[in-house]
């Protein structure tokens, strides 16, 4: 069995692993997970974890990772896409009318966003840890759902059937109707 690093049990950084796995037919059928997870709190101590042994392997973000391939302090082994967007909205009461408002305002930045994408990537390259290259790249990537209120079911079911095989949730136990008050259809949105 190999060692995966992880920040800590439940987080993206133990699911992407399992699917991982499940991508490549690895889960086994008792549950039993196919590699130790070595939980290793932060993304420095992730690198040190793979340099000095007591980890195999970790998955983390392309672009968070890409100056510690560049610059060969690690190693790029290859590239799982998420099975889901990568940011959902929230809520204890998602019919509470401050929610409209707060979707209003995520739309509205969404569509300055979009439409000052240079901006974006300036700010990217002096403000934060990445090149100007690599904010361009991520620039690429990038695509926000036109309005936010809603998800789409499919994308939930995947999302639980994947938490179970993480065994981070019991998926016997939660449905869709549990977890989305305002559905959207999967056309014309990204996740």
């Amino acid at each position: 069995g190999k060692k995966v690093g992880v920040s800590r049990i439940g987080s993206g950084s133990y699911v992407m692993p399992f699917v991982l796995a499940d991508q490549h037919g690895w889960l086994r059928s008792d549950g039993h997970p196919p590699f130790e997870a070595v939980p290793l709190e932060t993304f420095a101590k992730l690198r040190d974890g793979v340099n000095d042994k007591s980890a195999d392997f970790f998955m983390w973000e392309h672009f968070t990772t890409k100056k510690y391939w560049d610059n060969g302090s690690i190693k790029r082994l290859g590239e799982v896409a998420t099975p889901w967007s990568s940011w959902k909205i929230v809520a204890r009461d998602p019919l509470d009318k401050s929610m409209q408002a707060m979707s209003d305002a995520i739309n509205a930045g969404i569509l300055y966003f979009n439409e000052h994408q240079q901006e974006a990537v300036d700010y990217i390259s002096t403000e934060l840890d990445y090149s100007k290259e690599d904010a361009e790249e991520w620039m690429k990537t990038v695509e926000f759902a036109k309005d936010v209120r809603g998800v789409d079911p499919k994308v939930v079911e995947k999302t639980i059937q994947t938490l179970g095989k993480a065994g981070v949730l019991d998926a016997q136990k939660v449905g869709v109707e549990d977890m989305v008050a305002i559905k959207r259809s999967s056309r014309g949105s990204s996740h």
